[in-house]
């Protein structure tokens, strides 16, 4: 049975606060991390430059990336503005651009290790608010299978954020079968997010990577995991994608008949037609667009939607949970899943919610 609604009398502190919300897509980061390239040599790394109180520029390798606020690593701003929305809980996540996939495994272990660290002692400090995913050194699967354990089991971690390829890699490549593994066995559940899109030629103009690139990768991730016999192999896997899945839900049908008319191509390594294995599919609600939402609830059933934001970035959901609450065709229990049911049962945190409750009651 779904948990009930948590009824507007119930809470003084937010008006009109009737359910409750876990964003599962935030990014966070260290207000001040080492110098890679001074400790490593060599390398793209990512800095902070704080140019003036409260903002900060990102430097990959020196060059300006993106300027960020102090949101993206002060907690305290972060819960004055979940405040503010009526978020409860966000789920920490690294900004993808520091995976650094392409280093050293064993630099990028160390970068991990340490945004591991940072993300920990903040869901730590405020465990009613804040729940971990980890980042690891993906090109090395047996590095990140190590870490992920001590994620997992000492720093009281729920998952893993992993980017949507790693390198020339797709999600299905046989050498991440040790990290798949790893994941079922520690009920590890995964976010897949898009990163290191192709951003030459064509692609250059109008912040196509992120308009366009961003969905195209997603469904590259999905498509891999689905038509490389990931899910097959690893029936227990919870896996999880950005941006609402991307572009494959608007794809599935051109996926599905392809797999049909051409299976000397995409029969290769599954026989069972794709959509049998939609309902392991679970995906954020970001798609800034009420019918793009119902869309989505149709294709991969409510079960399998739940509130992602990308805060604090602009391409995100400014007001988490807002185009759920005001979609009129949704019902009450359908609502509270989106927002925070669906969440609760795929992360397992399902013990937060009295407290969250309790938490918000005044």
């Amino acid at each position: 049975m779904a948990p009930t609604p948590i009824r507007q009398n119930e809470v003084t502190s937010i008006p009109n606060k009737k359910y409750l919300k876990i964003d599962i897509h935030t990014h966070i980061l260290p207000k001040y991390w080492p110098d890679l390239k001074k400790k490593f040599g060599h390398g793209r790394w990512m800095q902070l430059d704080h140019f003036e109180p409260g903002k900060a520029r990102m430097l990959l390798d020196g060059r300006n990336f993106r300027e960020i606020k102090c949101n993206c690593w002060s907690a305290e701003e972060r819960k004055r503005e979940c405040d503010k929305t009526g978020v409860d809980i966000q789920v920490l996540s690294t900004v993808p651009v520091m995976f650094s996939y392409s280093a050293a495994p064993q630099h990028t272990l160390e970068l991990a290790m340490y945004l591991n660290d940072h993300i920990a002692q903040v869901c730590k400090e405020d465990p009613k608010r804040f729940v971990g995913l980890c980042t690891l050194p993906m090109q090395s699967p047996e590095l990140s299978v190590k870490e992920l354990h001590r994620c997992i089991n000492e720093l009281g971690f729920v998952g893993v954020q992993i980017g949507s390829h790693i390198n020339d890699w797709n999600l299905d490549a046989p050498e991440l079968d040790l990290f798949w593994n790893a994941c079922e066995e520690l009920d590890a559940a995964v976010f897949v997010h898009p990163w290191d899109m192709e951003n030459k030629g064509r692609m250059e103009k109008y912040w196509f990577p992120w308009l366009i690139g961003m969905p195209c990768e997603t469904t590259v991730s999905i498509c891999s995991l689905v038509m490389g016999g990931v899910l097959e192999r690893h029936p227990r896997l919870k896996v999880s994608f950005a941006h609402g899945g991307g572009s494959f839900p608007a794809t599935l049908g051109r996926i599905v008949h392809g797999f049909n008319v051409r299976p000397d191509l995409c029969a290769i390594k599954i026989k069972k037609d794709p959509l049998e294995y939609l309902d392991r599919i679970h995906v954020d609600s970001l798609v800034h667009d009420e019918e793009t939402l119902r869309f989505l609830t149709k294709k991969l059933g409510i079960d399998r939607v739940m509130l992602g934001s990308d805060y604090p970035f602009p391409l995100g959901e400014h007001h988490p949970g807002k185009l759920i609450e005001e979609c009129d065709w949704l019902t009450e229990e359908e609502k509270e899943k989106l927002l925070s049911g669906n969440a609760l049962r795929f992360f397992g945190i399902e013990h937060k919610r009295e407290m969250l409750i309790n938490n918000i009651k005044r």
